[in-house]
């Protein structure tokens, strides 16, 4: 009990410098930020823009799916002929490919330390 209410302590030391860091801060980052990127604003800014907009995205990015599935399915291929070829891979190419396992690897680990909380040891129950 001693302990959760330390680390309810320390949550809220937190909030409030975050929090005055925002107050300070936000006004002007949220300006810089919109002045960088005024060419993607829409005006007028209506809910009928935003909607529309919105529908945009959403058709936009479906109708990319056969282009997508299309290049899936031509790395897939590619890393089959790789595997059916390995004994004239290179050790670089092997190299590369440990690389890029063990990068995957230890992405889902810190994913997995976050989601627990930022604990090594397991989940609070």
């Amino acid at each position: 009990m001693l302990v959760m209410a330390s680390k309810l302590k320390q949550l809220q030391s937190k909030a409030t410098l975050a929090s005055e860091f925002l107050s300070k801060h936000g006004t002007t980052y949220y300006k810089q930020l919109l002045e960088q990127n005024k060419q993607y604003i829409q005006e007028p800014a209506t809910v009928e823009k935003c909607n529309e907009l919105s529908k945009q995205l959403f058709y936009t990015r479906l109708a990319s799916l056969p282009s997508r599935n299309e290049s899936f399915w031509k790395e897939l291929n590619h890393v089959k002929d790789l595997w059916k070829n390995r004994k004239d891979l290179h050790v670089e190419q092997v190299g590369i490919a440990s690389l890029f396992g063990l990068e995957c690897f230890a992405w889902f680990c810190a994913g997995e330390i976050i989601g627990r909380g930022f604990t090594f040891t397991g989940y609070y129950v």
